[in-house]
């Protein structure tokens, strides 16, 4: 199930590659950020103007308290307790935002396809991930935070044996029936089994673990235990998708937590992918391949780690 706090606008080209002038700022409109009576501003009028912008949002970001808000928040829905504020609000006005962005309804924003476009690019990399193996049917798969059913159902229509969870009774229910609806013409083919339960809970073994954006309700050090939890499920092959933390991703998420709205009271948490990994060889695993996805508003880094000696 994934979150809109790591859905925030991937680096311009620029930031990813080598250092470049940056063009000149602009203001909503086309407006330059000088003063628009001053056609060619000079070299220190643009420097004083763009330091003075600089220095109110630092100054912004530094005053404002995103977190004494989001706990407030969180202390208005579940008494401040990070699990049930998550599960609530994906029971919720969560589960009515998703549901739509993870569907084919065409009633949604720009930022919000973008964000469905995203997430579809991902659940195609990992399917491209598991073919390379060989067909996947008659294998057993954990789809761990299925949320509506993105890739469990894909799964099921390959041949697959697919065990699909959420913390969300509500994200169950539409997977389940967009599953019913998806393999209802070919009987031949296994519905998942879908469970309302958190990923603590989880358990079992199965030849694939797959948790896509769901690390993103996890600090660190909560997300290693999950990491080494999701592992011990798995038997040969264990694949993750996460916000990955860079200067960049930080500095967004920063910013978008002075807007708040309805799905701030849930944390969000970037995690670096050498972290990760660290976590992944701390369970005797390493990742074999990886991938990234990077849209307007949506980014998700793409782990696919096996066993050490069998890579």
């Amino acid at each position: 199930m994934a979150f809109s706090s790591s859905l925030l606008p991937a680096p311009p080209f620029a930031a990813r590659t080598a250092a470049q002038s940056p063009p000149p700022r602009r203001l909503h409109r086309g407006r330059s950020i000088c003063n628009a009576s001053l056609e060619e501003p000079s070299s220190l009028s643009f420097a004083l103007v763009s330091g003075g912008v600089i220095a109110a949002l630092a100054a912004t970001l530094s005053l404002a308290d995103p977190e004494r808000r989001r706990q407030r928040q969180a202390a208005s829905v579940a008494g401040g307790d990070e699990k049930l504020v998550v599960k609530d609000y994906f029971n919720t006005a969560g589960f009515e935002r998703w549901k739509r962005i993870y569907g084919e309804a065409e009633d949604v924003n720009s930022v919000q396809l973008d964000i469905r476009q995203g997430h579809a690019q991902t659940v195609e990399k990992t399917l491209s991930l598991l073919a390379r193996d060989g067909s996947i049917q008659g294998l057993s798969f954990c789809d761990a935070g299925c949320g509506t059913g993105s890739l469990a159902i894909p799964l099921a229509l390959r041949g697959a044996t697919v065990f699909a969870s959420d913390i969300s009774s509500s994200m169950v229910a539409e997977a389940e029936r967009r599953a019913r609806e998806a393999l209802k013409s070919d009987p031949a083919l296994q519905l998942p089994k879908f469970s309302a339960q958190d990923l603590e809970s989880l358990s079992g073994k199965y030849h694939t673990v797959a948790c896509l954006d769901v690390l993103i309700h996890y600090p660190q050090d909560k997300a290693d235990g999950m990491i080494r939890h999701l592992a011990s499920l798995a038997e040969s092959r264990l694949i993750i998708s996460f916000a990955p933390k860079t200067w960049y991703y930080s500095l967004l998420k920063r910013i978008g937590e002075l807007f708040p709205g309805p799905s701030k009271a849930t944390r969000a948490y970037l995690h670096a992918e050498e972290d990760v990994e660290a976590a992944l060889r701390a369970a005797g695993w390493i990742v074999r391949n990886r991938d990234m996805t990077a849209t307007r508003f949506y980014f998700s880094r793409l782990l696919e780690a096996v066993p050490v000696g069998s890579a």
